[in-house]
């Protein structure tokens, strides 16, 4: 069974979404079409990809019918696009974040029940094969108990985007991984921001999460350092796992316990430099998986793995972000 998707918005995501499900292959997938209400983005994914475009994704679905719909609007366009296709059966994968309001999220996540469609997020770092080995091994219980997680993204300032800051822009991608890793919710969190460079938005930010297990995960973004660090760090009993997102690189640099011979001493557990270990991990374009998995799903009409749900909670913890840094206080989420 071949699955066609159409793609609406053909701005840098939707190029990057075009590209890659040419490249899964019309055995498996048939790009149906694009819409995009700019000319000059309509015709270049035409003209690229020879495919029909439409100024309005209504007329897309009309006349081109598709199975299902990656949408990589501006974020306050999800609701009404998605809203739109899922009332005639198309099933939706959205970019990240899923809605501009907690309300449109879980009214999607009602639509979708209710139409019987699938709705998934694009939260593509959940897909990084690094992050999956890393996963692997957590649950394997590797590092014993986990301690604390740190994720890094930072880098240079992004000129094309103005309409948010980095909490918006860079923190889903962070907090979908830390619960993931965690797996945990968080029981309390603390915000501060930073304002450098951006003229309306915040360019910064520091976040300190206390998990619902006791871990403890720091999240730093900005777009004020100028070269480019996609990171995480678990640290736990028996040593520290790095994630190199960029590279898809994961290793492990080992809690060396030296033998003690002095009685006094055995019961003390101290931590020392070990072993250094670079594992395997099989890279593989992210996108390229999530899209391979979302189509999957359509397919055989299977569950995807990261959920409307998902992304809900996502935006919740966004809403709680904002909240403690106009608050400037600890808050405590009312949602798990």
């Amino acid at each position: 069974m071949t699955i066609k998707a159409a793609v609406i918005g053909a701005g840098v995501m939707g190029s990057n979404h075009l590209r890659t499900l040419k490249a899964i292959g019309e055995q498996k997938v048939i790009i149906a079409g694009v819409a995009d209400p700019f000319e000059t983005n309509r015709l270049r994914a035409m003209n690229q990809y020879s495919i029909h475009g439409y100024a309005h994704y209504e007329e897309l679905f009309d006349n081109e019918k598709p199975d299902c719909v990656i949408i990589a609007t501006p974020t306050v366009l999800h609701f009404d696009t998605a809203v739109n296709a899922m009332q005639r059966g198309i099933h939706v994968l959205v970019e990240k974040p899923i809605a501009a309001t907690i309300e449109q999220a879980s009214q999607l996540i009602e639509m979708a029940k209710k139409q019987n469609v699938l709705l998934t997020v694009g939260h593509v770092e959940r897909f990084n094969p690094a992050v999956r080995e890393l996963k692997r091994r957590l649950s394997a219980h590797e590092l014993g108990s986990i301690f604390t997680i740190h994720t890094k993204r930072i880098g240079p300032f992004p000129a094309r985007i103005n309409d948010v800051g980095v909490t918006l822009d860079l923190a889903p991608h962070d907090l979908d991984i830390i619960k993931f890793v965690a797996g945990s919710s968080i029981q309390r969190l603390y915000a501060e921001p930073l304002q450098r460079i951006h003229r309306d938005h915040e360019d910064g930010l520091h976040v300190t999460l206390r998990m619902t297990n006791d871990i403890l995960a720091t999240m730093e973004i900005n777009w004020l350092t100028p070269t480019k660090v996609r990171e995480l760090r678990a640290l736990g009993e028996h040593g520290m796992f790095v994630v190199n997102y960029l590279t898809q690189e994961l290793y492990f640099y080992e809690n060396d316990a030296y033998p003690i011979d002095w009685e006094p001493l055995k019961a003390i557990k101290g931590v020392s430099e070990g072993t250094m270990t670079r594992l395997k991990v099989m890279h593989a374009e992210p996108l390229r998986l999530e899209l391979e998995h979302f189509i999957e799903s359509v397919e055989q009409n299977t569950p995807p793995e990261i959920t409307g749900e998902d992304g809900l909670w996502v935006l919740q913890t966004i809403n709680d972000i904002f909240s403690s840094i106009t608050m400037q206080q600890t808050v405590t989420p009312n949602h798990s």
